[in-house]
């Protein structure tokens, strides 16, 4: 995996990748009490049949969610509360292009539970806080610039 000089060098620059993976943690957490909210505000939309198909309906609104707010400033709201953003291999936002392949990176590490266990494992433990669809794709999540 390539990095450029427009992302920040943990070694030089360790306060972009400061308190990351917690951070991270705290994200997906509002992230997923979001998208909860989002779920049952669409229930009543579907006459209540989206029950019996509800992980699905889930899952369906929460990568729209994850798209569209990763598109519109490179960070879901989870993210901008915990003032996190990702940035591509070349230190920029990601664009839609960006945020569709990162959501569905994210999706299907999820799908098994030990490529997710190592996504988790390698944020913990990777200079940049990385996940594996980070490193696949050459992301970083870093903090926000203030």
């Amino acid at each position: 995996m390539m990095h450029t000089a427009a992302l920040p060098d943990p070694q030089y620059q360790p306060e972009f990748y400061a308190d990351i993976a917690p951070k991270r943690l705290m994200a997906w957490m509002i992230d997923v009490g979001l998208i909860l909210g989002l779920t049952l505000i669409a229930l009543p939309f579907t006459a209540f049949i989206g029950l019996f198909f509800l992980p699905f309906l889930y899952a369906a609104l929460g990568f729209a969610y994850r798209v569209m707010t990763l598109a519109g400033g490179s960070a879901t709201l989870g993210m901008r509360v915990m003032s996190v953003e990702l940035r591509n291999a070349r230190g920029e936002r990601l664009d839609l292009g960006g945020a569709f392949l990162h959501t569905l990176g994210y999706y299907l590490s999820c799908l098994m539970a030990l490529v997710q266990l190592g996504s988790v494992v390698l944020m913990l433990t990777s200079e940049r806080g990385q996940g594996l669809t980070d490193m696949v794709l050459g992301s970083v999540m870093v903090n926000r610039r203030i």
